[in-house]
């Protein structure tokens, strides 16, 4: 869920050994831990969002208790995992997030390369569905059916390209201003308000709606709904990036 930017920390005064703030992405982590910590990281959050939600419907009928308990479960769940494999991954989570950061590093930023792209993408997706298949297993729900739940409307769409372009601007604009450390809390929160402001819940990251689309429960997204979601949300991805470029603009130096 977060961009690679290092920042210092108390313990860097006495251990003279790399210690990445939550978010970075430390260039000496071998891939395939990165891979690993990027498909668990993924998988429970997909476990979180969805074994969540049978777990509400489960204990009521009330639809806005069952987005309450869900949206609850997602931002603990979220800023643990953050804290937790940010300093191994990044904590992407997110392929979005990872084009995002490839993206700026093409352009002279850090970031992951194209080689790392094409490992953290498929991880995340992987991730994704065994988190959705594991949540089904706990609760006794088929382990795979695919969901019947339609969110093609345009209004839940555009709620998706909103999602996405604040949590990017969220993740790089901390990056940009050297406070990834606030990234557990600060990427957790926007995504519970986000579960609350938009259309779509914010599903705002293409693995995770791949995954969700494999359970025909409370948080599941009919297949055919997928591609249009995946789409707005690298809409909204881009759009994101274009405001950092705006609200955090470099300063130059000298008179202008």
């Amino acid at each position: 869920m977060t961009a690679p930017k290092p920042a210092a920390s108390a313990a860097m005064a006495t251990d003279p050994s790399p210690q990445p703030a939550p978010g970075a992405t430390p260039p000496r982590t071998p891939l395939v831990a990165r891979a690993a910590a990027e498909l668990v990281g993924t998988a429970a959050l997909v476990a979180i969002v969805v074994g969540s939600g049978i777990q509400a419907t489960d204990l009521t009928d009330d639809v806005a208790l069952q987005l309450l308990a869900n949206s609850t479960a997602t931002v603990f769940g979220l800023g643990v995992l953050i804290a937790l494999l940010g300093p191994v991954s990044g904590a992407h989570f997110n392929p979005a997030v990872t084009l995002a950061e490839w993206w700026t590093a093409r352009r002279g930023g850090a970031g992951v390369n194209a080689r790392e792209l094409a490992v953290y993408v498929p991880s995340q997706v992987v991730g994704a569905i065994a988190g959705a298949v594991l949540a089904d297993a706990m609760f006794g729900e088929p382990l795979v059916k695919w969901s019947t739940h339609d969110r093609s409307a345009g209004n839940l769409l555009l709620g998706e390209v909103v999602a996405t372009a604040g949590l990017i601007l969220l993740i790089f604009g901390l990056a940009r201003t050297d406070r990834l450390r606030f990234a557990p809390v600060a990427v957790a929160s926007y995504i519970g308000a986000a579960y609350w402001f938009t259309s779509s819940t914010s599903f705002a990251n293409p693995a995770v709606t791949i995954g969700r689309a494999f359970t025909d429960t409370f948080a599941g997204i009919a297949p055919a709904s997928v591609p249009a979601f995946v789409g707005m949300q690298i809409i909204g991805a881009v759009a994101g990036l274009a405001l950092v470029a705006v609200v955090f603009m470099r300063g130059k130096t000298g008179a202008e």
